[in-house]
């Protein structure tokens, strides 16, 4: 049963470009059924935390040209909790957007943040860890975020040294933070995977006045702006206001502006099958392969001597692919894109240029 002071805020607002043309910048990758399942992945963010966090106090933040997409897909969601950023300033403006919104709503809210674009795949188990997680913030002033057990040397991920030797009294899964790695390069990627670091999976779990007050003590500027404005939210003017002020907050993400300067922080080592999907590579490790390590979206697709592809075509055109190995086929209403994956890099400046 979802507590009743249990928030769930889904962050939305991002464009997707290294998945281009599948995503593109009025259709990003959030609302597209990415994994042929039949459900977008803002609606698997949603489904998710059913039992854990109820519909009424979801909450989605996101770009104002998205809010139709957001309502449309989750109408679950109240109108009221869709927030509207006027220009992209990164997580930390966003979070404490959200936060003076939900704590003037519930001042005893304990909150867990979310990206609206990751996979999981254990789905008891997310539910397990974090309502493990929110019981822990609910009666303590700590920031917990959940760090995955890391499989391979990653250098898109944010790394977390954590002290295993000493656990939580108040639960023996949560352990302190030592330290926040930034996205590193290859060989010192090598090491914090020798090192038992954990990816950083921008999943965030604290109570809606912790996150407020580490704002107002390492992100007075932040703080100033939203306390200042704290009247109008919640009310007709909210959006008049918020599109006035939000580009006066700087562009700066929670890790830098709250994570690596807070006191208590702690890490909470998950295992449920968590990927950032921030890739068409890592959508081919995520996704069903045939015996030659082919992985197939769509369904008129047929493949000969072909390897290590990932085919993403929903249309309903016929695709016959022939002796590629190490390739990305996407396709989306008129475009196609054909690329090697040891070159996927490069996809965002194709969608630039074009």
């Amino acid at each position: 049963m979802a507590r009743s002071n249990n928030h769930l805020v889904i962050m939305a607002g991002g464009v997707g470009s290294r998945f281009w043309p599948m995503s593109t910048t009025e259709h990003p990758k959030q609302f597209i059924d990415v994994l042929g399942t039949g459900r977008t992945m803002i609606q698997m963010a949603f489904d998710r935390f059913d039992g854990v966090v109820e519909a009424k106090n979801m909450w989605v933040v996101t770009n104002k040209c998205y809010r139709d997409q957001v309502h449309e897909q989750l109408p679950e969601i109240p109108e009221s909790h869709i927030l509207c950023e006027p220009c992209r300033r990164n997580t930390a403006p966003c979070i404490a957007y959200v936060s003076w919104r939900i704590k003037d709503e519930d001042p005893k809210a304990n909150i867990v943040v979310a990206p609206s674009d990751h996979l999981v795949v254990d789905i008891a188990e997310f539910k397990r860890v974090v309502a493990s997680c929110l019981d822990f913030t609910s009666g303590t002033d700590a920031i917990v975020t959940l760090g995955m057990k890391a499989t391979r040397p990653e250098t898109g991920y944010g790394y977390i040294q954590a002290d295993l030797s000493l656990a939580s009294p108040r639960n023996r899964e949560i352990f302190r933070v030592d330290q926040f790695h930034e996205k590193p390069k290859r060989e010192v990627a090598e090491t914090y995977l020798k090192e038992k670091n954990f990816w950083n999976a921008g999943i965030f779990i604290w109570s809606a006045a912790t996150i407020v007050n580490a704002f107002r003590v390492y992100q007075p500027n932040i703080a100033k702006i939203f306390d200042r404005i704290r009247p109008m939210l919640g009310t007709p003017d909210e959006q008049r206001i918020i599109d006035e002020v939000y580009p006066q907050c700087e562009n700066i993400s929670v890790d830098y502006a709250i994570m690596e300067k807070a006191e208590e922080i702690f890490v909470c080592p998950s295992d449920f099958g968590w990927s950032d999907l921030g890739t068409w590579g890592s959508l081919l490790l995520q996704t069903p392969k045939d015996i030659y390590g082919n992985a197939v979206i769509g369904q008129n697709v047929q493949l000969y001597d072909s390897h290590n592809c990932i085919v993403h075509t929903l249309e309903e055109k016929r695709v016959v692919i022939e002796g590629l190995d190490g390739y990305i086929v996407a396709e989306n209403d008129d475009t196609l894109l054909i690329c090697k994956l040891s070159e996927e890099q490069r996809i965002r400046q194709f969608s630039e240029e074009l």
